[in-house]
């Protein structure tokens, strides 16, 4: 299942010290797992089989040998993917490939981490609220402003909100009829988690885009959609990890017009006709 790697590598700074080590390992010789045995694993960590399973549970996993398939099948799967950063001498051809596959991937593996029970509950409360307000600042601000773009045209009472006073302003005059959605693929960007935070307390429903583990803006989140990503080139220009934030998006807005599509189509009608040239 391609993502496992990305998954042990996203929530590592968040296991105990035992666990840690054989997150560790895994992440440096992930072929070596595919060959040993519990015990042998434990004995490379200097750590005890028990700790080994209650690495596999924190993680998701039934059990070791479960982690072994899929670590097995995460290295398959990269294996067919053109990996590595872009070099200034790459030509253009390799450019294109390289960013391609990045991106591509980030969807494909965001797939394996979005917890399924979590979109429901997202798309439920989304569907209730008399008012979302949708939260992010820099690359995670065109993620927002995409969101409301989809969901005004069916006729949700929206806004984005990409200005960090403009965030608190609204956050704080939300209800427990409204939603509040943050994005931020790192977790840990202080405007975008004080908006949720203060919405919350304002008894909204709160929802965050973030990558895979635990972070700051999952403590104040009660629906956590996870994504993943693997960037490659340029982190602060964010380009896989914002593709993963629009397609999670992509997939929300989806699941509600199908779920409400004999209600919403007249307003599909309606903005495709009021953006679409006119004579004169």
């Amino acid at each position: 299942m391609p993502g496992d790697l990305e998954k042990i590598q996203a929530i590592i700074n968040n296991l105990k010290p035992s666990e840690k080590k054989i997150a560790d390992y895994i992440l440096k010789s992930p072929q070596d797992l595919c060959d040993i045995p519990i015990s042998e694993l434990a004995k490379r960590c200097k750590t005890s089989e028990a700790s080994v399973v209650r690495f596999c549970r924190t993680l998701g996993y039934k059990g070791y040998q479960d982690l072994k398939i899929k670590v097995s099948s995460d290295i398959a799967f990269k294996m067919r993917k053109i990996q590595g950063v872009v070099s200034a001498d790459d030509d253009i051809e390799t450019i294109i490939a390289k960013i391609s596959k990045n991106n591509m991937q980030a969807i494909e593996s965001t797939m394996d981490v979005i917890n399924r029970q979590e979109v429901k509950k997202a798309v439920d409360a989304l569907l209730e609220a008399k008012k979302i307000d949708f939260y992010g600042v820099g690359a995670s601000a065109i993620v927002a402003q995409d969101a409301m773009h989809k969901f005004m045209r069916i006729n949700k009472s929206c806004t984005a909100y990409t200005d960090s006073h403009m965030q608190l302003v609204s956050a704080a005059n939300l209800t427990k009829d409204d939603v509040a959605v943050g994005i931020s693929y790192s977790g840990q960007t202080a405007d975008t988690v004080d908006a949720l935070k203060l919405a919350r307390n304002a008894g909204a429903t709160t929802i965050c885009i973030t990558r895979f583990g635990n972070s700051p803006i999952t403590l104040v989140s009660d629906i956590k959609l996870f994504i993943t990503s693997n960037e490659a080139i340029f982190r602060s220009a964010a380009m896989a990890s914002r593709m993963a934030q629009l397609n999670a998006i992509d997939i929300l807005f989806s699941i509600i017009a199908c779920r409400k599509y004999d209600e919403i189509v007249k307003y599909l009608e309606n903005t495709s006709e009021a953006v679409s040239i006119r004579k004169y």
